[in-house]
C-alpha cells in the first residue's frame, strides 16, 4: 500500500476511535471566534456604559431629556430596526428553529438605545444588550462558515454564553444561563463544550481590553442548622413570588403601553415623561440605570426597605415602554435590597440575605436555576453556596410558570402539581 493511503488509513482509524476529535476542533475554532467578539463588544460596552454612567451622574439634568431620548430610540426601531425589535426574544426564537441570520443592526441598534437609555437615566441593565451584540455578532459567520441549522443552534447558544460571561465576568455560569434559559427544564448538552469555551474565551478577550466588573462578598456566614435552612427557604419563597410579580407586570404593562399608544415610537416618549416624574418625586437617583452603588450597599449595611419596590416600578416603566436594556441587573438591585429588607425580620446576616436575593429573584423570573447557583457561587465564593443554592431552587419553584422571556418554552414542568404546559412558550399561557 502506498505511503500517502497507509497515512489516511492511519487518520481515519484515529478519528474513528476518538469521534469527538472532529468535533472538539470544529467548536474550538468557531468558539474561538465568538469568544473575541463577543469579549470585545462587551469590553467596548462596559467601559461605554461606565463613562455615560458617570457623565448623567455628573449632570443631573439630563434626566430632564428623557422623554425625548426615548421618542429618539423609538423612532429608531420604528422606522429601522422592526425586524430586530424582539431582541432576545429573536434569539431564543432562532435557537428554537434557525430562520434567517439575525440582522447585524441588532448589535448597532441595542448598543446605541441602551447607552441613550443609561445616559439620560432610564432604569435598565446590560445583559438583553451583551446577549443582542453577542448573537447578532456570532451569526455573521454562519454563512461563510456553512453552519446547518443545528450548528446554528449551537452557535446561537454559544453566542448567549459569551455574551452573558464577559459581561458579568461569570463564564462558568454564563455557559449553564445559555444552555438553561432558552427551554426550561431542559439542556441541550450537545452545546455543552462550544457554551462553556466561548463563555470563557469571551470573558478572557473582556479582562484583555481591562474592562471592570463589579466585585461582591458575603463575609458572615452562619453555621448550617435546621433553623438556617429554614430561613434560607422561607426567604427563596418571598423572592420567588417577588421575581413572578415582576414578570407578569413587565408584560402587562408592555400590552398597556401597546393598548393605549398605537404609535410605538411615542411609548418611550411617554414612558420617559413618567419615570422622570417618578424621580422627581423621589427625590433621588440611585433607582436609575444599573444601581450597582446601592447593590453593594446592601451587602454592608441596612436600607430602606421599599428600595426593592421603586427600583421595581421604575425598571418596570423603562423597559416596558420601549426602552433598551436588560433585565438582569436591575433584578440583581431588587434581589439585593429585597434581601436586605428580609434582615429586619429574618436572624440570617445581612449580607449573606442580599447575596440570596441577588441571584434567586433573577433565577425565579428566567427560570435558569443552575445558571444561578454557578453565579452564586462566582460572585461569592462556595462557602455560601448550600444557602444560595436552597433559596435559588425554592424561589425557581415559587414564581411558577413566568418568565421575562415570552419566547421560552417549557421544556418541562417544575414539579408534577403544576398544570402540564410542556411545549409551550411563556407567551401562550
Amino acid at each position: 500500500m502506498p505511503d500517502d493511503k497507509i497515512f489516511l488509513a492511519s487518520i481515519s482509524g484515529f478519528f474513528n476511535k476518538y469521534p469527538a476529535l472532529p468535533y472538539v476542533l470544529k467548536w474550538t475554532f468557531i468558539s474561538g471566534l465568538i469568544g473575541t467578539l463577543a469579549g470585545s463588544a462587551s469590553a467596548g460596552f462596559l467601559i461605554s456604559l461606565d463613562y455615560v454612567t458617570s457623565l448623567r451622574e455628573a449632570n443631573l439634568w439630563l434626566v430632564s431629556l428623557l422623554p425625548i431620548a426615548g421618542l429618539a430610540v423609538g423612532l429608531m426601531y420604528q422606522y429601522f430596526g422592526k425586524d430586530v425589535e424582539a431582541g432576545n426574544n429573536l434569539l431564543i426564537d432562532n435557537i428554537h428553529e434557525p430562520k434567517k441570520n439575525i440582522p447585524l443592526k441588532m448589535a448597532v441598534f441595542v448598543y446605541v438605545g441602551t447607552i441613550i437609555t443609561h445616559l439620560f437615566g432610564g432604569s435598565a441593565g446590560r445583559e438583553g444588550t451583551a446577549l443582542q451584540m453577542a448573537g447578532s455578532l456570532s451569526d455573521q459567520l454562519s454563512t461563510p462558515l456553512k453552519l446547518s441549522k443545528e450548528d446554528r443552534k449551537t452557535l446561537l447558544i454559544s453566542a448567549v454564553a459569551a455574551g452573558f460571561g464577559s459581561v458579568f465576568g461569570t463564564p462558568l455560569a454564563g455557559a449553564i444561563f445559555a444552555l438553561e434559559f432558552q427551554k426550561t427544564g431542559k439542556i441541550k448538552y450537545s452545546a455543552i463544550f462550544p457554551a462553556f469555551l466561548a463563555a470563557i474565551l469571551a470573558d478572557f478577550v473582556t479582562n484583555m481590553w481591562q474592562a471592570k466588573h463589579t466585585h461582591y462578598s458575603i463575609i458572615n456566614i452562619p453555621e448550617l442548622n435546621i433553623k438556617t435552612l429554614l430561613y434560607s427557604i422561607l426567604s427563596g419563597i418571598v423572592f420567588g413570588i417577588c421575581a413572578a410579580v415582576f414578570s407578569k407586570s413587565i408584560h402587562k404593562v408592555g400590552d398597556l403601553f401597546k393598548s393605549k399608544i398605537s404609535f410605538p415610537a411615542l411609548r418611550p416618549f411617554f414612558g420617559g415623561i413618567i419615570v422622570a416624574i417618578m424621580v422627581w418625586l423621589i427625590g433621588s437617583t440611585k433607582y436609575l440605570g444599573l444601581g450597582i452603588p446601592t447593590i453593594l450597599e446592601s451587602f454592608t449595611e441596612a436600607l430602606p426597605y421599599y428600595d426593592f419596590a421603586l427600583k421595581m416600578a421604575l425598571t418596570i416603566l423603562t423597559l416596558a415602554a420601549g426602552f433598551k436594556g436588560g433585565e438582569v441587573t436591575p433584578l440583581f438591585f431588587i434581589g439585593a435590597t429585597l434581601g436586605n429588607a428580609l434582615a429586619y425580620v429574618l436572624p440570617l446576616p445581612i449580607d449573606l440575605l442580599a447575596g440570596m436575593g441577588f441571584v434567586s429573584v433573577f433565577a425565579g423570573a428566567t427560570n435558569t436555576p443552575l445558571a444561578c447557583i454557578m453565579l452564586g457561587i462566582e460572585l461569592f465564593g462556595a462557602d455560601s453556596a448550600v444557602y444560595i443554592a436552597l433559596a435559588v431552587v425554592t424561589a425557581y419553584l415559587f414564581s411558577g410558570h413566568n418568565s421575562i422571556y415570552t419566547k421560552q418554552i417549557i421544556g418541562e414542568t417544575k414539579h408534577k402539581n403544576h398544570k402540564n404546559q410542556e411545549g409551550k412558550n411563556f407567551q401562550e399561557i
